[in-house]
């Protein structure tokens, strides 16, 4: 645990959770060729002196470091330890916010993560948990970094008007819910949030904050972490022109337990896919269909109907399903042993069923 004043845990404080990625990233050769670099090379405690000078007024900074990875290499180990670092310090009154620096390869799993398993309680204890990120490492010409950790620690702080407790992100000037994040672009400083409902940081839109309340007004429990090693095995398969049955059937054997089916158009998969997927729900492995294509929402029983051991996405991309449908396993376990009815496909709606900000 590191600050820029040596304050006191118990001072009222913003603490930055550092998890690596390119903001913490260096290149050999920054000048030439700064997209060949090493992510998670640099200390949360080195970002957070960077700009605590230029932090509003009267901020407290507590940094922390969960990890310090390249994001793609991100596992559900690394979200346990995240998820309860985020619970503990919202329960913390000496805690205002929280900022998490996090690599953008796979901010968006992490995003979808934390609104799932602390959305409730950020919203309850009225604190903004920020997930931001970057583009360009940290001793990049122009890295975004900087600018973009001191847009979070305002917007984690409480000085921005009628914006709710929850869960977010901010990069490149603009913020969304942290569970609408998804990266569609390989360099654009905006990637992560090109294509999210989102607002401006210096001014909330309206319409925007409508939305988020929308989706707060629904979420009305929290879904438990999984324990490390307890995470569900959950794959994304992605159907395209050629696919073969044995894509499915080698997976019979394993100790998988759900399928997220990355399909083509509206979430349709291969007629080759048909008799093994069948087999596969047969054996109680969970199904997800969304799409491909990057946007858009998968709805049931279209292109055609869906079995029963089968499910629609909703507005969920790939990678987000997954993670929903780890957790709604997972939840649907725990539900088992306390004797209550309540199957996967129950916890997965209250994720997938949420309203979309437009």
């Amino acid at each position: 645990m590191s600050s820029n004043s040596l304050i006191s845990e118990n001072t009222p404080h913003l603490l930055v959770l550092g998890m690596g990625g390119t903001i913490a990233g260096l290149a050999p050769n920054p000048q030439e060729n700064p997209l060949q670099y090493e992510a998670g090379q640099v200390g949360v405690d080195t970002l957070v002196a960077q700009v605590e000078s230029v932090v509003p007024v009267g901020v407290n900074l507590v940094s922390r470091q969960v990890a310090n990875i390249n994001s793609r290499n991100l596992t559900d180990a690394h979200l346990t330890s995240l998820g309860l670092a985020v619970r503990e310090a919202l329960l913390d009154a000496a805690v205002r916010g929280i900022v998490i620096t996090h690599g953008t390869d796979t901010i968006e799993e992490t995003g979808l993560f934390l609104q799932v398993t602390c959305g409730k309680l950020a919203q309850s204890q009225s604190k903004r948990v920020i997930l931001t990120g970057a583009m360009l490492p940290s001793n990049a010409p122009g890295a975004d970094g900087p600018s973009n950790l001191l847009d979070a620690l305002r917007w984690a702080s409480t000085s921005i008007d009628n914006c709710p407790g929850g869960i977010y992100a901010v990069m490149d000037g603009r913020g969304c819910m942290a569970m609408d994040l998804s990266k569609r672009h390989a360099t654009a400083l905006n990637a992560p949030l090109q294509n999210a409902p989102s607002s401006s940081v210096g001014l909330i839109n309206p319409s925007w904050l409508s939305g988020v309340k929308a989706v707060q007004a629904v979420w009305s429990e929290d879904l438990p972490i999984p324990r490390e090693g307890e995470w569900p095995w959950v794959e994304i398969l992605t159907s395209h022109a050629g696919a073969r049955p044995q894509t499915i059937t080698q997976w019979l054997t394993s100790a998988v337990q759900g399928f997220v089916l990355a399909g083509s158009g509206h979430g349709g998969f291969h007629d080759g896919w048909v008799k093994p997927l069948d087999e596969a729900m047969a054996q109680g492995i969970a199904l997800v269909r969304t799409t491909r294509t990057g946007a858009g929402t998968t709805l049931p029983n279209i292109p055609e109907l869906d079995a029963p051991g089968c499910r629609a996405s909703g507005s969920l991309t790939a990678p987000r399903a997954r993670v929903a449908l780890q957790l709604a396993l997972n939840a649907a376990n725990l539900a088992k042993k306390a004797g209550k009815p309540l199957t996967w496909q129950d916890y997965f709606a209250r994720i997938a069923d949420l309203p979309e900000i437009r």
